[in-house]
C-alpha cells in the first residue's frame, strides 16, 4: 500500500529517556508482556533498524517551533537497507494527531526537489508542501528499534525502544553512509502510544520501574548535539586547535 494516512483523536506519546540498562529490563518486560510488531525481524521478530533525514527550514523553524511549524515535521524514513522509503508528514492538532505517508522507491527521492513534475508520482503531494514550506534536508538520523503492541478496550497501543541514537549532517536525501556522532550514549528513548486513558498495563510498567516522561524529540536533541559539536570545533580553531581539526 503506498499511501496511508491516520487521524488519532486524544492521541497520547509519551517518552522516556532511560539509561541503557534499565532499557534492557524494560525489553525484557516488553517481550513478556506484549506481542511483537507486526514488521519486526530478529529472534524475537521485534527489531528493525530505522533512518531518518529530517527536513527544516534554513532558519531551524521546525527545530524552534515557530508558528504552524511547531505543530508539523516532515521527514524521509527508511527501514533497513529497504530500497523504498517513506515520505512522512506529521502534524499534531488540537485533541489529535494526524500522519500521512507515501512509500517510493529510493531512487526517485530527488523528485522531492526540483525534479520533473509529475502527477502521477506517489510523493507529489509532499513534493508541493515541502516547496511551499521551503524545507530542505538538515540532518539524518538513524537508531536500533525495538516495537511491541497490544489492544486495549479495542485500541491498539504500541510501545517502541530506541537505542544506538546517532546522527550526521544531511544535505540531501540519498542515505549516504557517513561517520556518525552518539546522541544519548548509554540512554535509551521509551514511548508508549496509546488513545484516550494511558491503559493498565502501561500504568503497571510506569509504576514498575519508576519511569518519569519527559520531552525527547529525537530531531532536536540530535541537531542539538551537532550543534555543539559545531561550537566546540570553532572554540577550539580559535583557540589554536585549527591545524589538529583539519589534519
Amino acid at each position: 500500500m503506498p499511501h496511508s494516512r491516520e487521524v488519532r483523536s486524544n492521541a497520547s506519546e509519551i517518552k522516556f529517556v532511560i539509561s541503557s540498562d534499565l532499557a534492557a529490563r524494560v525489553q525484557e518486560w516488553a517481550r513478556a508482556n506484549l506481542a511483537a510488531d507486526l514488521h519486526g525481524h530478529g529472534s524475537f521478530g521485534d527489531e528493525y533498524q530505522t533512518t531518518s533525514v529530517y527536513l527544516d527550514t534554513a532558519g531551524a523553524d521546525v527545530f524552534h517551533r515557530r508558528g504552524s511549524f511547531g505543530r508539523s515535521k516532515y521527514r524521509i524514513r527508511r527501514y533497513g537497507s529497504d530500497e523504498t522509503v517513506f515520505l512522512e508528514r506529521k502534524l499534531r492538532q488540537p485533541a489529535a494527531l494526524a500522519k500521512r505517508r507515501t512509500r517510493v522507491p529510493l531512487a526517485t527521492v530527488p523528485l522531492v526537489w526540483g525534479g520533473p513534475t509529475d502527477q502521477g508520482w506517489p510523493g507529489q503531494w509532499f513534493a508541493q508542501r515541502v516547496a511551499a514550506r521551503q524545507l530542505q534536508p538538515v540532518c539524518q538520523v538513524s537508531y536500533h528499534r525495538t516495537a511491541r503492541q497490544s489492544t486495549s478496550d479495542g485500541e491498539l497501543v504500541r510501545l517502541t525502544l530506541d537505542s544506538d541514537l546517532s546522527v550526521h549532517l544531511a544535505r540531501d536525501a540519498s542515505f549516504a553512509e557517513s561517520v556518525k556522532m552518539p546522541v544519548l550514549p548509554g540512554q535509551a528513548i521509551l514511548e508508549l502510544k496509546y488513545r484516550g486513558v494511558a491503559p493498565a498495563i502501561f500504568r503497571r510498567l510506569v509504576e514498575e520501574f519508576a519511569l518519569n516522561p519527559q520531552a525527547a524529540s529525537k530531531y532536536r536533541l540530535s541537531l542539538t548535539a551537532l550543534r555543539t559539536l559545531e561550537t566546540g570545533a570553532i572554540a577550539s580553531a580559535s583557540s589554536g586547535g585549527a591545524e589538529s581539526i583539519h589534519a
